[in-house]
């Protein structure tokens, strides 16, 4: 179930070189086809495809064009944007070119279609509201294959609190050229110009909130004007429609000093009048116009996702308000109404409603609710086939679309992607994951095994935990089930990778961390007999930590924060390291620890000093030892080699799995190699920076090199493995790669698959050519 800790885990990951990337210009600048914002080089790619592991994150909205079959997109609130191909069944996602600088516009916070050009698409982007950053608008007249950009004047949070409410965006069916945007903070705007220009419709309200006090709301964020809906049957007319509703949240409405949370223009938005509404003080996720012009209206007191309640479900005609469904907290269930749908007119209109914050805890639980009859009466739809919590119908429930083209084909959204039913019309529905192509998460630690195992890929993900990859393009079974709500760490024994250990967060209040191991290759996981000393402290739980595995049963662990300890017993005993704490600089730190391959006895640690202000009190620090991790003894060279502070997420380091104390480290700006265990170091000095708006006393706004990872060599080569990076080379950022022990490099990703920054890698021991690369959001995808 993904859980707004996903927005944590991406955050410190550091992937795509900072999560809130990306620089401001005017309102009208654009970017075509998501050119590389990096220097670019006129080189092909090597082919890239997603690691199977289907769903994993929140889609907050599904928009289907009205009238054109087939045409649907699903948009996701850290992961990019998919469209459907209905040839193949499976999503297609159509945000990969995002370039490294476009990390922030990695969430959609509402998208809209033309209802008269079925290729034209609107894509709103912008992670968080708080963030002081301004949103992006993406316009494509080709379905999304390329992109164009306009900058917007309001903020936008596609993975804030409420990101299911909408959509925001809205087209004029009747004259494309007009979109509205009900913004969360800023009010309601018009664009007259297919979305290049925007103005505050101030005739409704004037308020924005200040900047500064954006960050104090609850949730950092605010409902706002929640929604837009165009009273109107007809479609291309050419004239603007004059009857316009518009939805207010009861915070936004209270600072505003608007009084009702529905208004109505009946002028094309020159002047609005509150409609009385039967419910004060609750958020309408979702409202809704029937063929016969009669409005639906989902009013739920919380924000989502995962709305509870009160709710309840009204038709409005314009005039009167009736009520159709209601749900009240009870003592174990606390509902509200998330997603809804209409097809059809008068008595016979088909309503879907989605009741969110409900688990599928047992049989006949309101998950999805479908009336035949304009609301008078409802029947339960999507708990007739038997589903676990955990695996089944989670509770966000925050969108469910009939599809237009087939009322009985029925979809709805949940924390982990989406299912769908083709039969809602009979008595007992059946439902199946669509979620073929959608690969969302947030991706903290790569790992590969050596030759012989019987897996491929070790992932330690936020909200999805760990799981071992035994076929690429099949979802793993090989998972903890119940262990962890994020997987931090994991790392297997080259002696015999049947033993994996992994670390992770055991709840989504995320206090502490928790250890687990295996000895089977990942089927069944056994829980350390005991946690390292600081485990149970909230700071030791971020995402800056790792694990070590030296034999089976023993493991250096470096919980974020902490002080490294070891075990030589599968956790039932933990002694300190001589390495010294590392407490928080603001943001967490910690020690990425890794072993030798070639000789076991030899354990290394990285410090990377943390963050770029913390370069005036420290420096980075890279430390070894010789008896299995026992005791570290510090490089007195590595400073001296050109070693830079920088931050977790924006350092790595890797072992020549086949040469005794070979390792190579990517401090941020720098590739540093040593062949002598880390007691001396050179620098390559072949990555470069991109400061970007940033003076050089803070931190490159694009790292030069920020994750490694060494994989088996091909035939031929002069070096004994492929040393893969992400950073700058020759002026072009992407993932580069050189079989000559780094003295001549080529980038292997084009400009089509930049995953709005790349974070973790990790390099296949068999199969030549095949590295492993965690996008922003994107689950992981590998080059073949």
């Amino acid at each position: 179930m993904k859980k707004q800790t996903l927005a944590l885990a991406c955050v410190v990951a550091g992937i795509a070189a900072g999560c809130g990337g990306g620089s401001g210009t005017s309102a009208t600048s654009q970017s075509p086809s998501f050119a590389a914002t990096v220097g670019s080089v006129d080189v092909t790619g090597t082919r890239w495809q997603s690691v199977k592991y289907g769903g994993g994150g929140y889609v907050p909205g599904l928009i289907y064009h009205p009238t054109t079959p087939n045409v649907v997109y699903a948009r996701t609130d850290i992961g990019g944007v998919y469209r459907w191909n209905p040839t193949t069944s499976t999503w297609v996602a159509i945000t990969d070119g995002l370039g490294v600088k476009e990390g922030f516009y990695m969430g959609s916070e509402t998208l809209a279609l033309d209802p008269s050009d079925d290729k034209r698409v609107y894509m709103s982007t912008g992670l968080y509201d708080w963030s002081g950053q301004n949103g992006r608008l993406y316009i494509s007249t080709d379905r999304g294959d390329t992109w164009t950009h306009v900058d917007l004047p309001f903020r936008t949070g596609a993975n804030d609190p409420g990101r299911a409410i909408g959509e925001r965006l809205m087209v004029d069916p009747n004259k494309s050229s007009v979109l509205y945007y009900a913004t969360r903070t800023s009010g309601l705007w018009k664009s007259e110009d297919y979305g290049q220009t925007w103005n505050q419709v101030t005739s409704l309200t004037s308020f924005q909130y200040p900047g500064d006090q954006i960050g104090s709301l609850p949730g950092r964020t605010s409902g706002g004007i929640e929604g837009v809906l165009f009273d109107t049957s007809t479609t291309g007319s050419g004239t603007a429609t004059q009857t316009i509703y518009a939805s207010v949240g009861p915070d936004y409405g209270a600072a505003a000093g608007l009084s009702a949370s529905l208004y109505k223009s009946t002028d094309g938005g020159a002047t609005w009048t509150g409609v009385t509404a039967p419910e004060t003080g609750f958020h309408i996720p979702h409202m809704v116009r029937a063929k016969d012009g009669m409005i639906y209206v989902a009013f739920t007191k919380d924000i989502g996702p995962g709305a509870g309640g009160p709710c309840r479900l009204y038709k409005f005609d314009g005039t009167t308000w009736t009520l159709l469904k209601s749900y009240e907290p009870g003592q174990w269930t606390n509902w509200g109404i998330g997603g809804l749908s209409v097809s059809g007119s008068g008595p016979t209109t088909r309503i879907a409603l989605g009741i969110s914050n409900t688990w599928g805890n047992w049989q006949g639980l309101p998950i999805v609710q479908l009336s035949d009859d304009a609301g008078k009466t409802w029947r339960e739809i999507a708990t007739q086939m038997p589903h676990s919590p955990d695996v089944g119908f989670s509770g966000w429930i925050d969108d469910v679309e009939i599809d237009p083209s087939n009322p009985d084909h029925i979809t709805h959204v949940t924390g982990g992607g989406l299912w769908e039913t083709k039969n809602a019309s009979s008595p007992t529905p059946s439902w199946n994951e669509v979620n073929n192509g959608i690969e969302e998460n947030a991706t903290l630690t790569l790992m590969t095994p050596p030759k012989g195992a019987n897996y491929t890929l070790l992932n330690a993900s936020g909200d999805i935990g760990v799981h071992v990859q035994t076929d690429l393009l099949k979802k793993t079974t090989r998972e903890p089930q119940g262990k962890f709500a994020n997987g931090v760490g994991i790392d297997t024994a080259w002696s015999n990778p049947a033993y994996i250990a992994a670390i992770g967060v055991p709840g989504y209040v995320q206090n502490g961390v928790h250890g687990i191991y295996s000895t089977d290759s990942g089927v069944t996981w056994t829980n350390f007999a005991s946690e390292h000393p600081d485990a149970a402290t909230g700071a030791a739980g971020g995402a800056e930590a790792s694990i070590a595995v030296t034999a089976p049963g023993k493991a250096v662990w470096a919980p974020s924060n902490s002080r490294p300890a070891y075990t030589t017993d599968n956790g039932a005993t933990w002694t300190y390291t001589n390495l010294p704490g590392l407490p928080g600089v603001g943001i967490n730190r910690g020690y990425r620890v890794v072993a030798d391959r070639k000789n076991p006895n030899k354990v290394y640690a990285f410090n990377s000093g943390g963050a770029w202000w913390n370069q005036w009190a420290d420096t980075s620090h890279f430390w070894y030892s010789t008896d299995g991790g026992h005791t570290f003894t510090e490089s007195a060279a590595f400073v001296g080699a050109g070693a830079h502070v920088t931050s977790f997420g924006s350092s790595s380091i890797a072992v020549n799995p086949n040469a005794e104390g070979d390792i190579w480290v990517a401090d941020g700006y720098n590739v540093l190699h040593s062949t002598d265990s880390g007691v001396t170091w050179t620098n390559l000095n072949v990555t470069t920076q991109d400061w970007g708006n940033n003076p050089t006393w803070m931190t490159p706004e694009v790292p030069g090199a920020s994750s490694i990872a060494l994989g088996k060599a091909p035939f031929g080569a002069t070096y004994s493995a492929s040393v893969y990076i992400v950073g700058i080379v020759n002026g072009a950022w992407g993932v580069h790669r050189s079989d000559d022990g780094g003295k001549t490099w080529r980038r292997i990703n084009d400009d089509k698959h930049q995953y709005a920054g790349i974070g973790n890698l990790a390099a296949d021991q068999v199969v030549p050519g095949r590295v492993f690369a965690s996008g922003n959001g994107r689950g992981v995808v590998f080059s073949y």
